[in-house]
């Protein structure tokens, strides 16, 4: 059995994740703000280098497999914190564990991204290059900035909407360009994400403003299949990344939204090679 580290392991798709891997024999070492094994802000830069010290003792220095499901939504106030948070957590995280990760006989990496980075018209690309570059005091504040320029209805609304799809873009990114470096790849570490549709959960529902679980057929994007995603449906994807057998994976983004990203964009994918 393996040791695997879980962000977010405290409510939603995190807790649903480490629920299934301790189901399978595992051990699991949590990471969130309270209720954890390894209590740590993901959005500054000590509590990164906090919970990768807490994981790195917990596990004696080598582990099976990292989800780094830790994030906040479109509904939070400060668009700079969404960036902090969502972008340079996973990616200060996954950096930092990646050698204890080589150590493992089949180190495995899986990334929580969204359907928003491609189904959202609102991809700041200046916040794109400023989350690759990692300059974050540059990308919080143009966050921040970009935010204050926000229509007022959506302001209220969705204030941290464009920092939220954007941020989740690019992590996107950085795992597709960071999974076929030879440091990760020929070391047999493989790096994937999960790019999440409607999910019910707390982040969810707060982040749409519903107290309870909304109507399918009256939300504001397209939902084939005519219901929402649970917790457990992500979680089964995540341990499928996470198992030693997914060997010949690695830089790929799946969609697990009940079909949103396809209905939206139908024929975006394949995307055929041009000279």
């Amino acid at each position: 059995m393996g040791i695997y580290a879980v962000t977010g392991s405290a409510s939603g798709m995190g807790a649903a994740s480490a629920a299934v891997l301790r189901e399978n024999g595992h051990t699991v070492i949590g990471v969130d703000l309270h209720d954890a094994d390894i209590t740590a802000d993901l959005g500054t830069a000590e509590g990164r280098r906090s919970a990768v010290r807490g994981i790195l003792d917990a596990s004696g220095g080598l582990l099976d497999g990292v989800a780094a499901v830790a994030g906040v939504g479109p509904a939070m106030k400060d668009a700079g914190a969404v960036a902090s948070i969502n972008y340079f957590g996973p990616v200060a995280l996954l950096e930092g564990l990646r050698p204890a990760l080589a150590r493992s006989s089949a180190g495995r990496a899986v990334v929580i991204g969204s359907n928003s980075s491609t189904t959202v018209p609102m991809i700041d690309e200046k916040l794109v290059d400023l989350l690759l570059t990692g300059d974050e005091d540059a990308a919080r504040d143009h966050a921040r900035s970009a935010q204050a320029a926000l229509p007022a209805e959506l302001g209220q609304s969705a204030p941290s909407i464009s920092a939220y799809a954007t941020s989740k873009f690019a992590l996107a990114r950085w795992v597709r360009r960071t999974a076929v470096t030879p440091s990760w790849a020929r070391e047999g570490v493989l790096l994937n994400v999960i790019a999440p549709g409607a999910v019910i959960t707390p982040l969810m529902l707060g982040s749409t403003g519903a107290g309870e679980e909304p109507d399918a057929d009256d939300f504001p994007t397209p939902m084939p299949l005519g219901v929402f995603g649970r917790p457990e449906d992500i979680a089964f994807w995540v341990h499928q990344f996470l198992r030693p057998e997914a060997r010949f994976t690695t830089g790929a983004t799946l969609f697990v939204d009940g079909g949103t990203d396809a209905a939206m964009r139908p024929d975006a994918q394949p995307t055929a090679l041009t000279f």
